[in-house]
């Protein structure tokens, strides 16, 4: 079903303010919410002028990761761009064409009743329900199909959503690690909009988009590096990550970040989101550790961008680093999102959590755990073949 708008306003995806775009907005079926992408049109549309960031973003955030006009990780981080963005083009087009994995992995639906005082479900790639405290928290959601601009264009799962946006608990807060499309996704942040009246807190510029997305102000909490929020019994701390940002063609302009969820004289959890290894994980541990969980990216990691996603043998060291106990892998399996076998990551991070004796949970989709029945089995060796391609040796992965 397509509709044509008359005005931008409620056009979720459309208005982000880096590009130009066709002025067409669909129904998907998965969902009731009337949302906006990116599309050639099927009939005559006209194109929407970008809107300028908003008034904050054009003046500058008073942040000492902010300079020169962007956001900066501590460390210096290199991301390939200029010419090398052609051989990698040509490099990621042969390895789409490549036949697909023959894929069946098992979900688990989950059943929720009443938060307990620390568990997890993990929901695919780096969503995670996390109980804590007796509170629920929702960890970058994400529900749809592809983590694109573009409906019709990107990966697509490899497995279905564990649980709708409609049977969600009802949530103390969404928490959001930064802007990526794998991470924040307009059409779920829309449609608990529509069903919860719950906080957003995320770092540093990304509330920019959710003020487009139609997200109430009063709901949208923005913290820099070492911020604070304080909701009932839970601290939630915005802490260091060596990442970057950016939709479309705008980059660096909105801050990214892992996060600390720690309850008053309780547990204590570290989300890992989305980044490359950094030797500032070493002082969150120090400052806010131990943790009784840590949810650390394992996946998407190559030669080419090594400072921005961790191997899955640097995940393992940065739950060693932060003082962990129990650790879930998260940034997996979900997509396709970078040259390694879909299978790499889980093998090599199950095989370097028992050489350095981590206790490490490596749940289905789906699947809850608490820190005292942390799933082991390997149940992705019998969930699928794997396309005939090397596999990159460790050296390749993790070498510049």
């Amino acid at each position: 079903m397509t509709l044509q708008h008359q005005s931008t306003e409620n056009c979720l995806a459309c208005t982000d303010s880096e590009i130009w775009c066709w002025r067409t907005c669909v129904v998907r079926p998965w969902d009731s919410t009337h949302v906006g992408i990116h599309q050639a049109p099927q009939r005559r549309s006209v194109l929407i002028r970008p809107r300028q960031h908003d008034e904050q973003q054009r003046d500058g955030w008073d942040s000492p990761q902010f300079r020169d006009g962007t956001f900066h990780s501590t460390e210096p981080t290199h991301i390939f761009g200029g010419l090398a963005w052609v051989p990698f083009c040509v490099a990621w087009s042969a390895h789409r064409i490549r036949p697909a994995p023959k894929l069946s992995i098992p979900v688990e639906k989950p059943h929720f009743g009443t938060a307990d005082e620390l568990a997890v479900t993990w929901l695919g790639n780096a969503s995670v329900l996390l109980e804590i405290d007796h509170h629920w928290i929702l960890l970058d959601p994400i529900f749809g199909e592809r983590p694109s601009p573009i409906a019709q264009v990107g990966p697509k799962r490899t497995h279905a959503s564990p649980v709708e946006v409609s049977g969600l608990p009802q949530l103390t807060a969404v928490v959001i690690s930064h802007d990526h499309y794998d991470h924040l996704d307009a059409p779920t942040i829309a449609a608990i909009v529509g069903l919860q009246d719950v906080p957003f807190v995320v770092p540093l510029g990304v509330g920019s988009h959710l003020r487009r997305w139609g997200v109430p102000p009063h709901r949208i909490i923005e913290r820099d590096w070492g911020g604070e929020v304080r909701l009932g019994s839970l601290t939630l701390t915005c802490t260091e990550a060596r990442h970057f940002s950016g939709r479309w063609l705008a980059r660096n302009k909105t801050l990214w970040s892992s996060w600390v969820v720690a309850s008053d004289d309780g547990p204590r959890v570290f989300f890992g989101g989305d980044s490359g290894y950094t030797a500032a994980f070493s002082g969150l541990g120090t400052s806010y550790g131990p943790f009784d969980i840590t949810m650390v990216p394992i996946g998407a990691y190559d030669r080419r961008w090594p400072d921005v996603h961790m191997t899955p043998e640097e995940a393992v060291e940065t739950h060693i680093n932060v003082r962990g106990s129990t650790m879930l892998p998260i940034h997996w399996l979900t997509w396709d999102l970078a040259f390694h076998s879909w299978d790499d990551p889980i093998e090599r991070v199950a095989a370097a959590a028992e050489c350095r004796e981590v206790n490490i949970g490596l749940p289905r989709p789906g699947q809850r755990f608490e820190p005292g029945s942390v799933p082991t089995e390997k149940w992705w060796r019998t969930s699928g073949i794997a396309p005939k391609r090397d596999r990159p040796s460790v050296q390749e992965a993790t070498t510049a």
